[in-house]
């Protein structure tokens, strides 16, 4: 963990330093033309961009929504159960709950009832709902992908890439549809400037 943490700052200094050289060198070396490899570029850094803010963004409001009903109802260690409710509330299809479920079926257990059904109801209402009301609008309105993209890019981002795949799947995502868009504007735009001439050479022909 540490050499890997190491090799990333050391990594990340030469790319911060250099990375606008880098990325002019890519769009010279690359043969897909310097206008559409700059759109990519600005994609890939806008969705990565998008993605992680909006991800820890809502990791962090669900861990400190997770770690104030824990104080309220007396639950101890209220702060670290909050912070590990953040940290898998980066996994959308599992999240918070896998915190705050068996601590919900412990109070039920120990005879807690009334605490039990409200730690179950506001995190069904208030922490489930956070996460599927501001994931669409943080990650996807700055992705400019549609909800329902978002959130299967990130569920197979993450059966694929493990937990990076949070990123990784919707910049996958994104850069197909940046390349759907391509071939569509360019190709789109080849065949219907191709007809008229078709047709024109078709009626000189007659």
């Amino acid at each position: 963990f540490f050499l890997g943490l190491a090799l990333m700052v050391y990594l990340a200094f030469f790319l911060i330093r250099d990375g606008q050289k880098l990325v002019e060198l890519l769009i010279k070396a690359l043969p897909l033309g310097d206008e559409r490899e700059r759109l990519l570029f600005a994609k890939f850094a806008e969705v990565t961009r998008a993605t992680v803010k909006g991800n820890l963004l809502i990791a962090i409001i669900q861990g400190a929504l997770g770690g104030v009903i824990f104080w309220i109802l007396g639950i101890s260690g209220a702060l670290l159960w909050g912070v590990v409710m953040a940290i898998f509330s980066l996994l959308p299809a599992v999240g918070a709950a896998i915190v705050w479920i068996p601590a919900a079926v412990y109070l039920a257990a120990i005879g807690d009832v009334v605490p039990a059904v409200i730690l179950t109801v506001y995190g069904m209402v208030v922490i489930g709902l956070a996460d599927n009301l501001l994931r669409p609008i943080l990650v996807g309105r700055d992705t400019k992908m549609p909800d329902y993209l978002v959130l299967l890019s990130t569920l197979g981002g993450i059966v694929m890439f493990g937990i990076n795949g949070f990123v990784m799947g919707p910049l996958v995502a994104a850069l197909f549809m940046a390349f759907w868009g391509i071939f569509i504007r360019e190709f789109g735009n080849e065949t219907t400037g191709n007809m008229p001439e078709r047709a024109t050479g078709s009626a000189k022909d007659d």
